[in-house]
């Protein structure tokens, strides 16, 4: 009230005063309180005074006059006056900078007679706080060829713009400059180095660079915490925010985001919920705060604690409505995540992938094809997650023909499969995963070998696709041309061999390549390397070695490695491994029709039929069920399933009919099935009911 007074009291009053200052300390008041208007009234009555030409007064127009936001202004004014000075090209240079007018800013500062050191920091800081980080890094880079004194903000600024173009030599070589002069021990330029290497990617010269800092403030110590939130290990992240408390610091809600954010990473609940607590006593609602609590337990599947904070938030974000959106989906519950999708007034595309990778990962491929051809329409600009997660849903359903207009939609939107900044190599990955899974070898290969860059998943598809494809010596060709081009095998990879040696029948490669996972790469074989190698095995009827290897598995062996066991017994007519791996089986798990079923043929193929009736006997009693076979063919974009003793199927006379003439055939080429007993051959004998019953019905009296 009092300032207004006084700028009132100035313009209506007849005030002499023996120099300009009064007018500079209201103007200076007039900048804190961001009054364009009282800066308006000062320079009115400035003009009406003996000072109205003097340079030091038009110099503090012009900045305020910037700093309030009056550029236009402050522009008419400085091209008004008559005797510039450095500091008149100084204020206008800042005052363009501060409102991002950098090109006119760029022109004045080469129109200025005699740059000075404040000039040339003013653009190097003016072109890095608006994003144009390499012409700032240019700004600099001439500073300190024409020898002029680089202030902390000048190598703050420069720090900042490294990081925004990830260019870390430039960074280091800014870093030496730093150590030779008086800012090497300057926290502020200390913490950009941090934030520098960190977003770099080199999280040890950042810890060093904290180290070796002899002073810390807050904003040091979130640094740190943020390079390892966003670099990893989180865990790291916890540990510096444990000794920033122990040293004293209180934390912001800076701090409190990223350590939420690395409790969602390690999906550590229990220090989540201790954050959260600290989160309510000092800062409430807070929406940066409470965007990373929904987004912990949203990752933490704990929903309902995610829809709680949610619902208690006063505000909320397109980032909090997309957290439970993706938590929702997380936890398999699409129809809720559809719901909340749908109610949100603004959507980005992080809403859209959230959504998409949900149904992609609850097995409802069609939806997410369904949804992806939705985006399209609302003509958001897909990513390379969306298209990740589209290839996903067109892998999963086999579908060739969808495929292929994926992969025209990833062409036309540019991507080159490069490790950039925004990496979309995992989208060729995924192309490449995408068409093994759909059989197309040659496509797959084809995309493999026109990748700009590969990484080794890029390799583990095509090693993996080929083995599953039954091209097993492809996959060890390929395996050794990555071992060639200097990429690093990891587990996929080797799953991806020991399933290529199974396929061929390479059973002493086999063998080769399990023990050289330890000697040669430094990989301790998982559960999944031993059932490969048991698969080995056991196709080659090395049964008492299978299992042999089982007994010696550093881990307990589970249904998948006896089962495979037990379909190797079964091929080998070993009964007595068999039923004692069948035994091993039914303690694991009783439910599984599985093991029942293969125990009780391999009885039938050596006409044991008391034994068959024994297993029989015994899944009823135990209340297992055989769910029957099914299969399916898609015929001109009509998807047709087959179950075992289908009723229902709309062509099913003709299906039987044409069964019931190739069983005839099948007689009298000389097939007699073995009707020594009735139990064991059931399903045959209800084959042969259901083919008479069928060909002898009504239409209608099946669909009933």
């Amino acid at each position: 009230m009092a300032r207004h007074g006084l700028v009132k009291n100035l313009v209506v009053g007849d005030l002499s005063f023996f120099d300009s200052s009064p007018f500079a300390k209201l103007l200076d008041s007039c900048v804190k309180s961001r009054s364009a208007g009282d800066v308006r009234r000062i320079h009115g009555r400035i003009i009406k005074t003996q000072f109205s030409s003097e340079s030091f007064i038009q110099n503090r127009l012009i900045d305020s006059y910037g700093k309030c936001g009056c550029l236009e202004d402050a522009r008419n004014l400085f091209d008004r006056m008559l005797n510039k000075n450095t500091f008149s090209w100084n204020s206008i240079i800042n005052a363009l900078t501060r409102s991002g007018y950098l090109d006119e800013a760029s022109e004045v500062f080469w129109s200025m007679p005699d740059p000075d050191q404040c000039s040339w920091n003013s653009m190097v800081s003016g072109f890095a706080q608006h994003d144009r980080f390499t012409e700032a890094l240019e700004y600099f880079v001439m500073t300190h060829r024409e020898n002029f004194v680089l202030s902390g903000y000048s190598f703050g600024s420069a720090l900042s713009a490294c990081s925004g173009v990830t260019d870390l030599k430039m960074g280091i070589q800014i870093h030496a400059l730093v150590s030779k002069s008086p800012y090497s021990s300057n926290v502020y330029v200390g913490s950009a180095l941090i934030d520098m290497y960190s977003k770099c990617g080199s999280m040890a010269c950042a810890h060093r660079v904290f180290d070796g800092m002899g002073q810390r403030n807050i904003v040091s110590w979130n640094s740190l915490i943020t390079c390892y939130e966003q670099n990893g290990p989180a865990s790291e992240a916890l540990e510096v925010f444990a000794r920033m408390m122990t040293c004293g610091f209180e934390p912001d809600e800076v701090t409190l985001a990223s350590v939420v954010s690395a409790c969602a990473s390690l999906l550590a609940i229990r220090e989540g919920l201790q954050i959260h607590a600290r989160v309510v006593k000092c800062f409430g609602d807070d929406l940066i705060l409470g965007n990373a609590l929904v987004d912990m337990y949203a990752k933490c599947s704990k929903i309902n604690d995610a829809r709680g904070v949610f619902d208690r938030m006063p505000i909320r974000s397109v980032v909090s409505e997309t957290s439970m959106v993706s938590g929702y989906a997380r936890v398999s519950s699409v129809k809720v995540a559809r719901l909340m999708f749908a109610k949100m007034m603004e959507r980005n595309i992080v809403s859209w992938n959230s959504l998409i990778a949900g149904y992609t990962q609850s097995g409802e491929n069609e939806e997410a094809l369904r949804l992806f051809l939705l985006l399209k329409r609302e003509s958001i600009w897909p990513t390379h997650y969306t298209f990740g997660n589209l290839l996903n849903a067109c892998a999963n359903l086999a579908e060739l023909q969808l495929g292929r207009q994926a992969h025209c939609h990833v062409l036309k939107h540019g991507f080159l499969f490069r490790s950039e900044e925004e990496s979309d190599i995992f989208v060729g990955n995924s192309l490449i995963d995408m068409y093994m899974k759909c059989g197309s070898i040659e496509d797959a290969s084809r995309l493999f070998k026109n990748m700009v860059e590969r990484d080794y998943v890029s390799w583990n598809a095509m090693i993996v696709g080929y083995a599953q494809n039954g091209y097993g010596a492809e996959a060890l060709q390929f395996f050794q041309e990555m071992l060639a081009s200097g990429e690093k095998p990891d587990h996929v990879t080797m799953i991806g061999v020991l399933c290529a040696c199974s396929h061929a029948g390479l059973v002493e490669e086999g063998r080769h390549y399990f023990h050289s996972m330890t000697t040669d790469h430094g990989l301790t074989p998982l559960k999944d390397h031993y059932t490969c190698m048991v698969d080995i095995l056991g196709r080659a009827g090395c049964l008492n070695e299978a299992k042999g290897l089982i007994d010696t598995m550093p881990m307990q062996p589970d249904g998948v490695v006896w089962g495979s066991l037990l379909a190797a017994c079964k091929v080998h007519k070993n009964i007595m491994l068999g039923k004692f791996v069948a035994d091993k089986l039914l303690e694991i798990e009783p439910w599984n029709s599985g093991p029942y079923v293969l125990l009780s043929n391999m009885y039938a193929e050596l006409g044991k039929w008391r034994d068959v009736r024994k297993v029989r006997k015994l899944m009823r009693r135990e209340g297992v069920i055989k769910q029957p076979g099914c299969s399916w063919i898609k015929l001109k974009s009509d998807l047709h399933v087959f179950m075992a003793k289908d009723k229902k199927h709309p062509q099913r006379k003709e299906i039987y009919s044409l069964l019931k003439m190739l069983t005839g055939q099948m007689k009298r080429a000389g097939y007699v099935p073995n009707a020594g007993d009735h139990d064991a051959y059931d399903g045959h004998s209800e084959s042969e009911s259901i083919l008479g019953y069928e060909t002898d019905m009504p239409a209608d009296a099946a669909v009933g």
